[in-house]
C-alpha cells in the first residue's frame, strides 16, 4: 500500500530483461528483500539492497501493461517506499497496480502552478470524477474536468520540483492508476461482481 507521495527521484543504473538496478539514496534506508517498492506508480518487489541501489524484478504483466516495459539505463524514476501502518497518510490509496498508459495531452502554466490533461484509456477513464483521486506516474493528483477520454490535475510547484513530472512534455507516456475505492463502487453499482447494485439486491440483503 502506498500514498502517492513521491520519497525520491531514482535512476535506473541496470536493466536486464526484467530485471532493473535502482539508483537511490534515501529509498534504500530501511530497505530489505522482498519489500514493495513503487517505482514510477508500479509496485515491485525488491530482490536485492546494496548501499547505494536495490534489484527489483519485472513480472511479464508489469512489462507489457506500464512504461516500465520501455524503461532503460539513465532513466529518472518516481520512488516511494511502502507506507508503515503508523505513518502519516498525506496522498490517497494507491495500490501500485496500474491500470493503464496514458499521454500528456498538454501543459497549460497558470502563475506558479501548471494544469496538466492527460488522455487516457477506458480501463482508467471509467472511474474518473471530478475531484476524485488519481495517481499519475505514482504521484497522488486530484482531478479537474474529466471529459471523454481526457481529464486534467493541478500541479503545484513542489510536485514539479521533487518528481519526474518536471522532465516530462507533451506525448510522454505515463503510468496512470485510478482510485481503487471508486473501481470497488463501480463494479458493484454495474453488476460485475455478485450482480448488479439494486433496490431488489439491496433489499435481499436486509438494506432496505
Amino acid at each position: 500500500m502506498f500514498t502517492g507521495i513521491i520519497e525520491e527521484v531514482g535512476a535506473i543504473s541496470r536493466r536486464s530483461g526484467a530485471e532493473m538496478t535502482i539508483m537511490a539514496e534515501v529509498v534504500v534506508d530501511g530497505l530489505k528483500e522482498g519489500d514493495s517498492v513503487a517505482v514510477d506508480g508500479a509496485c515491485l518487489t525488491v530482490a536485492a539492497v546494496n548501499r547505494e541501489d536495490f534489484v527489483v524484478q519485472m513480472s511479464p504483466e508489469t512489462i507489457e501493461r506500464t512504461t516500465l516495459g520501455r524503461a532503460r539505463p539513465g532513466d529518472a524514476v518516481n520512488l516511494e517506499r511502502a507506507m508503515p501502518a503508523d505513518g502519516r497518510f498525506g496522498g490517497h490509496l494507491v495500490l501500485g497496480h496500474v491500470d493503464g498508459i496514458g499521454r500528456i495531452e498538454a501543459i497549460l502554466p497558470q502563475g506558479e502552478f501548471s494544469l496538466w490533461r492527460f488522455r487516457a484509456p477506458d480501463e482508467v477513464m471509467k472511474y474518473i470524477v471530478p475531484k476524485g483521486s488519481v495517481a499519475v506516474h505514482g504521484i497522488s493528483l486530484t482531478v479537474v474536468e474529466p471529459a471523454g477520454d481526457t481529464f486534467g490535475v493541478a500541479v503545484i510547484p513542489v510536485t514539479m520540483a521533487k518528481s519526474t513530472l518536471g522532465g516530462k512534455h507533451v506525448g510522454d507516456a505515463v503510468n496512470l492508476e485510478a482510485d481503487v475505492i471508486g473501481k470497488h463502487v463501480y463494479h458493484y453499482v454495474k453488476g460485475t461482481n455478485q450482480g448488479a447494485l439494486t433496490k431488489e439486491t439491496l433489499a435481499r440483503y436486509g438494506f432496505m
